[in-house]
C-alpha cells in the first residue's frame, strides 16, 4: 500500500495522477514492486528494497545518496502471534519524508492522525518535524512495551514465589512449563526492544550530524504567522533539544531493559530451581517405594525357598507370621521416612 499523508485531511492511496507538491509524508506499507516503482517515479527518488533495509552494518543503515538521507532500523511490535521485529526504512529530504515498513506500527498511525488533525490555519509541518515526531513517538511506544513487559514479569514473579503448589504433580508441572514459556517470550521481547532502541539511537546520532546543520527555517509566511506557529524559532536549537531529550529517554529505557533482562534471568533460575525441587520430590517418592519393597521381597524370597529343614515350614502360625513380618517391614520404613519429612504434610 502506498499512502499519501497530507496535512489537514486523512491519508489516501497514491495514484499516478496525484499532485504531490503539498504532501510532506509518503508511507509505504508492505509495498509491492509496482508500488515502489510508482513511488520512485512520482518522487524522483530511490526507494530501498526490503533486502537493503535488513542489512545490519551501520554503513548500510545510515547513508546519504543524491542529497537524501537513508535510515533503517529493526522495529518491534506485538500482535496476537507474539512479538516480532521487521525492518523500517526512512528516506528523508528537506521537503519530504518517505517511510517503508512491513507491518503496522501504532506510532506511525498516531503521527498520521496528528498530521490529519492539524488546524487549517496552521502551516504544514516540515519533513524534519515529522521525522523528529516519529522518533519521539516510536520511543514512547517502546517505553509502553517495556512497561507492559514489566507488569507481566511482576505477575510471573507472584505466580512463582507466592503460589501454593498443587499436590497434583501434573498440574504443577504444567504450570512450571507455562512459566518457562512465558519467560522465554519475555526474554525474546526484551531482546527485540533492545535492538529497536539501539537502531533508533543510531538514527538519532546520525541525525545530530545531518539534520541539525541542514534544517533551516522556511519563512515564506508573515512574521505574525511564523510567531504563531509551533515550529517558529531557531530550528537548530529546537531540534537539538528534542534529540537530546530523546537520547536521555533512550538511555533510561536501555537501563530499564537491562534490568528487565536481569529479572527474566532471575525468574528463569528460580523456576528451574522449583523444577529441580519437584524432580527431587519425585525421586524421594521413588526412593521410598523402592526401600519399602526391599524387605518384603527379601522375606518372601527366604521363605519361598524349597528346603525341607526350614524350621517354620511346618509351623502352624508360619503364614501369618510372614505376613505380619512383611507388614512391619513396610510400615516401619514409612514411619521413618515420614518423620524425616520425605512425604506427607512436611
Amino acid at each position: 500500500m502506498l499512502l499519501a499523508r497530507p496535512a489537514h485531511i486523512p491519508a489516501f492511496e497514491l495514484s499516478a495522477t496525484t499532485d504531490i507538491s503539498n504532501i510532506p509524508w509518503f508511507d509505504l506499507i508492505n509495498p509491492t514492486n509496482d508500488e515502489i516503482t510508482l513511488a520512485e517515479r512520482l518522487l524522483n527518488i530511490y526507494i530501498p528494497k526490503r533486502e537493503e533495509l535488513e542489512e545490519i552494518e551501520s554503513s548500510s543503515r545510515h547513508y546519504e545518496r543524491n542529497g537524501s538521507l537513508y535510515l533503517s532500523t529493526p522495529l518491534v511490535t506485538r500482535n496476537d502471534e507474539g512479538a516480532s521485529a521487521k525492518p523500517v526504512g526512512l528516506v528523508f529530504t528537506k521537503t519530504k519524508i518517505i517511510t517503508i515498513r512491513y507491518q503496522d506500527y501504532p506510532s506511525f498511525d498516531a503521527i498520521g492522525r496528528r498530521l490529519t488533525d492539524c488546524p487549517i490555519n496552521q502551516e504544514v509541518p516540515p519533513a524534519s518535524e515529522i521525522l523528529i515526531e516519529l522518533i519521539e513517538e516510536i520511543i514512547n511506544r517502546l517505553a509502553d512495551t517495556l512497561e507492559a513487559l514489566g507488569r507481566s514479569l511482576d505477575t510471573i514473579s507472584r505466580r512463582v514465589f507466592k503460589t501454593e503448589y498443587s499436590k497434583n504433580r501434573a498440574h504443577t508441572g504444567s504450570m512450571l512449563r507455562e512459566t518457562l514459556r512465558r519467560l522465554g517470550n519475555a526474554a525474546d521481547l526484551a531482546s527485540l526492544v533492545r535492538d529497536s532502541l539501539l537502531g533508533i539511537d543510531r538514527i538519532r546520532i546520525y541525525l545530530d550530524n545531518y539534520l541539525i546543520p541542514a534544517a533551516q527555517p522556511n519563512q515564506t509566511s508573515s512574521s505574525e504567522t511564523a510567531a504563531a506557529s509551533p515550529f517558529h524559532g531557531n530550528p537548530t536549537e529546537h531540534y537539538a533539544l528534542r534529540l537530546q531529550i530523546a537520547a536521555r529517554d533512550i538511555a533510561s529505557l536501555n537501563d530499564f531493559d537491562a534490568q528487565t533482562v536481569s529479572k527474566v534471568q532471575f525468574l528463569l533460575d528460580a523456576t528451574l530451581g522449583f523444577i529441580s525441587i519437584e524432580q527431587n520430590d519425585g525421586m524421594k517418592i521413588l526412593t521410598v517405594a523402592s526401600c519399602i519393597g526391599i524387605m518384603p521381597t527379601l522375606i518372601a524370597g527366604i521363605y519361598g525357598m524349597n528346603f525341607h529343614d526350614i524350621p517354620e515350614l511346618s509351623w502352624r502360625y508360619g503364614y501369618p507370621y510372614c505376613l505380619i513380618l512383611m507388614a512391619l517391614s513396610i510400615i516401619l520404613p514409612l514411619i521413618w521416612f515420614w518423620r524425616k519429612g520425605w512425604f506427607g504434610r512436611n
